[in-house]
């Protein structure tokens, strides 16, 4: 590896980075981060904090699981790589789809199609959707209906059933006949609602009226985070997901959970759908199922869906597809952070610590006005929305944010940007006491803006 004077001389000189201006990061460096240990990442200048981003909402099992990366360097010099398209296998993709149908059997969830990742899973899904519905006699179910405040990745499909124009604007005209529900957001909605079960109803009659207009025969899925995670950890009420299920059965319409960030134990139990009760038809998983060790993602079939594919003629062939899908040495980091998820029970530390969290920034919010909403409190995901006008609601500009991030991050903390909130989903490995390290580092923050 290049020495240290050549990595910041040519530090986004070439590099274009997701998310953000390519000219912005010319002219602030971004952080180079060159170790981790535990929950912690290592800067260049040696600088130590506690990952309270999680990497992406993925390294779940913190940055030390030596079974993860032991499985992935065993599978790496056994069978780096082969195809799984259709003709071929390999042992390793075998033992993860067991792995992935016994890990998802409580949420009804019997088949798995492996992708690279999120957008790739929820891209394959969406088609999958509509798919089923033309092997079933429907071809004009070709809609799809999601929340606003949602965030689905940045594939042509998942960018238009994305509810955050951020996502959307600079691209558009994207895929037509994608419309969007209000979100369960208690601070900010149309109906000025603040009681959560009351929005979930408003907003489940929003659904079928909208389902009503467009035509119940055109609409082929309802796509949804359990917790919306990049929208601003919005947590709905427990009735809201129960809700949606029962209006997608009304109308034969797919209920499709999205649970990239959700899944594996972030929301305090091992599914976002099962923390609140519900099977949906469908699964779209990636990040915490290896970690973040390895690129995988996947799209998860209840029996009701994949029935219908595997009864049918040559139509029901799967014309889609990545090179990478069930890429051995990803599946082999499937088998291995499966087995670790469970024999760390990090859903129950998730519960515990994400009390925890929520609990020191509700205290923080005492303390600081402008902190205008603190959302979480279902396993690791916390939301904290600054404002400048705590009254009016007004949302923080954004060099104050910069001010707040950069502060805490000095202090022993990484968190993460989103507009005018800041998210963490720190790995559910996480300690009392490193979780204490955050919200101090946060209380500096603060204090400084």
């Amino acid at each position: 590896m290049k020495d240290d004077n050549f990595l910041r001389e040519m530090n986004a000189r070439h590099l274009w980075h997701p998310m953000g201006h390519p000219g912005d990061a010319q002219k602030n460096a971004p952080k180079i981060i060159k170790g981790a240990e535990g929950v912690e990442i290592i800067d260049l200048d040696g600088h130590r904090a506690v990952d309270a981003v999680g990497g992406l909402w993925c390294v779940n099992l913190g940055y030390s699981n030596d079974a993860v990366k032991q499985a992935i360097s065993d599978q790496l010099w056994e069978l780096p790589y082969y195809s799984a398209f259709a003709g071929t296998s390999n042992p390793a993709a075998i033992e993860a789809s067991y792995a992935v149908q016994e890990f998802f059997a409580e949420d009804g969830m019997s088949r798995v199609f492996f992708t690279s990742g999120g957008s790739d899973s929820v891209d394959t899904a969406l088609r999958m959707a509509r798919q089923y519905h033309r092997l079933r006699g429907e071809p004009t179910r070709t809609k799809f209906l999601s929340l606003k405040k949602g965030y689905h990745g940045t594939h042509w499909g998942g960018a238009s059933v994305n509810g955050n124009n951020r996502f959307r604007i600079t691209y558009e005209p994207l895929l037509p006949g994608c419309f969007h529900l209000p979100s369960p957001y208690t601070y900010r909605n149309p109906f000025n609602e603040t009681d959560p079960a009351k929005l979930a109803e408003n907003i489940a009659a929003a659904m079928v009226d909208e389902i009503e207009f467009q035509d119940p025969s055109t609409i082929a899925a309802f796509i949804m985070e359990p917790i919306q995670g990049a929208g601003g950890v919005i947590v709905p009420d427990a009735s809201f997901m129960k809700h949606m299920r029962e209006v997608c059965d009304r109308y034969g319409i797919l209920l499709i959970s999205d649970e990239v960030i959700c899944g594996f134990g972030r929301t305090g139990d091992w599914t976002g759908a099962r923390h609140w009760g519900v099977k949906p038809d469908m699964m779209t998983v990636a990040k915490g199922i290896t970690s973040g060790y390895f690129p995988v993602g996947g799209v998860l079939l209840s029996d009701k869906v994949a029935d219908v594919f595997e009864s049918a003629g040559p139509e029901g062939s799967i014309w889609t597809g990545y090179t990478y899908s069930a890429h051995p040495v990803g599946a082999a980091a499937v088998v291995a952070c499966l087995s670790e998820t469970q024999r760390l029970d990090t859903k129950s530390n998730a519960a515990a610590r994400g009390t925890q969290l929520y609990d020191g920034v509700c205290k923080l919010a005492e303390k600081y006005d402008i902190i205008g909403d603190v959302r979480g409190g279902h396993g690791l995901m916390t939301g904290i929305e600054l404002v400048s006008d705590r009254a009016a609601k007004t949302p923080m500009d954004a060099e104050t944010m910069k001010r707040v991030h950069q502060t805490a991050y000095e202090a022993g903390a990484m968190v993460r940007l989103g507009a005018h909130n800041i998210l963490m989903s720190p790995p559910l490995t996480i300690t009392e006491a490193e979780v204490d390290r955050i919200i101090a580092a946060l209380d500096k923050g603060f204090a400084a803006a």
